[in-house]
């Protein structure tokens, strides 16, 4: 039998721990998922409890013959499979595909908390406590079948790897502490050479959000990096957050690092818009006031923008979790672009501009929807596109993978990282299911 959790507003045992989901009956999610995308979504009164709503599908992996459901138009195939734990995709100029096969690094903050024990058995329950491979992997698709044949590890023994950026012939890796820089040959296989240390990056014995992204700017001085808020909503004291919850931006000659942009709570996948070469990224937003607060989003990213995290949230809606409050600073948070639905845990971004999937998708953004933990019911485990018309998002979201959470309620996949490889076709990080999935027409030859 499970411990048994009493709500401190109404006093009703609410649920057990172990033996499944726990979950205020009356948090049944009253908002249509529809209503909570777009630029303007539908934001109810915050609601909480002692203990936050948890709704997981439990980790199950795709049973033999089984693969997502594309949209209408379009297939699906494993490009590789087998993986351990693929979570970021880069794909290089030959088209190679790199894969971080990577997981959180070990705990080290030995305090306890009643939301962290909590949180420790449903991610395992959700598959994200395995151990970190800590390696790149390389796929290589040698007879341009849609499948990769070659598989090798590119490089190993990193640190909780995660987003890669290749500029002037040196491959940038982003680890949960620091970027490193290798030097690339194009067609290599392997690297074996040691990394150079370029900056190093927020971690600590907290390191809450482990994953760090990073691209390179357009021309090619710059690398711009996210990472991810200590806390839930500041719960750790301000001091935790210095240069987190936030876009960072790394100088490459001064190797000198500052804040290009702010109070983004979780940001991860970078991308740069092909209309007007504006930076966006996705962002998780905070839990635990309500099943349909708050939306996680997409936004552009300005230079010295401020965007609300922990103080408010979609523009100026105060956070009262947050101590001590900051109106000066939510009289100047910038509403998010376009939100993504509620705990989605909106990760892999990438715009678009290739021509194989046709001149619909031109120009508009893909975006890996790992699922959520504390929604019931669940939201997100799917890959979505919205469609961009001259730079801005336009209408709503399109279904491009789904399927994600079988008939009996477990998670067989969850995708994270998108990329689009050479030929155009789009690729998705699952992993749960440890697959690469490759998405095309349903007329194309691979």
């Amino acid at each position: 039998m499970g411990a048994l959790f009493r709500s401190r507003v109404t006093g009703i045992v609410i649920g057990t721990l172990p033996m499944g989901c726990v979950a205020v009956p009356s948090q049944q999610a009253p908002v249509l998922d529809r209503e909570g995308y777009g630029p303007n979504p539908v934001l109810p009164p915050p609601r909480s409890a002692l203990v936050p709503t948890v709704k997981i599908a439990d980790a199950k992996g795709w049973p033999s013959g089984v693969t997502p459901t594309p949209a209408r138009g379009l297939t699906v195939n494993a490009f590789a499979k087998g993986l351990d734990h693929p979570r970021w995709l880069h794909v290089l100029p030959n088209g190679d595909v790199l894969v971080a096969e990577t997981n959180a690094p070990p705990k080290h903050d030995s305090g306890f908390s009643f939301r962290k024990w909590i949180m420790g058995i449903f991610m395992k329950r959700a598959g994200a406590s395995v151990e970190s491979a800590n390696r790149i992997t390389l796929l290589r698709d040698t007879d341009h079948d849609g499948v990769a044949d070659l598989r090798t590890p590119f490089i190993e023994h990193l640190n909780s790897p995660f987003g890669m950026a290749l500029l002037n012939d040196r491959l940038y890796i982003a680890n949960t502490d620091a970027i490193v820089a290798y030097r690339y040959s194009q067609g290599a296989t392997r690297i074996t050479t040691p990394p150079e240390k370029i900056v190093d990056l927020p971690a600590g014995p907290i390191n809450h959000h482990w994953t760090k992204d990073v691209i390179a700017s357009r021309d090619g001085k710059k690398l711009y990096v996210t990472v991810g808020s200590n806390s839930n909503v500041g719960e750790n004291g301000i001091d935790a957050e210095k240069n987190r919850a936030a876009v960072l931006v790394v100088d490459l000659s001064s190797r000198t690092t500052r804040v290009f942009a702010s109070g983004l709570r979780n940001p991860n996948g970078l991308s740069w818009n092909p209309y007007d070469g504006r930076l966006w990224v996705a962002v998780n937003e905070r839990d635990e006031i309500g099943n349909d607060l708050v939306p996680d989003y997409m936004t552009s990213v300005k230079d010295g923008g401020f965007y609300g995290w922990p103080y408010s949230y979609f523009g100026p809606h105060v956070d009262i979790r947050a101590k001590p409050q900051r109106p000066d600073l939510v009289s100047r948070a910038i509403k998010p672009d376009y939100a993504l639905g509620s705990h989605t845990a909106s990760l892999g971004l990438t715009f678009y501009s290739g021509s194989l999937l046709g001149p619909s998708y031109q120009g508009g953004a893909f975006i890996g929807q790992h699922g959520s933990w504390n929604r019931n019911p669940p939201s997100g485990y799917k890959v979505i596109f919205v469609p961009f018309k001259d730079g801005r998002p336009q209408g709503w979201p399109k279904d491009i993978l789904t399927d994600f959470v079988g008939p009996d309620g477990g998670a067989r996949g969850r995708p994270v990282g998108v990329a689009v490889d050479k030929a155009g076709a789009l690729l998705v990080a699952d992993d749960v299911g440890n697959v690469v999935w490759r998405i095309v027409p349903s007329n194309a030859r691979n």
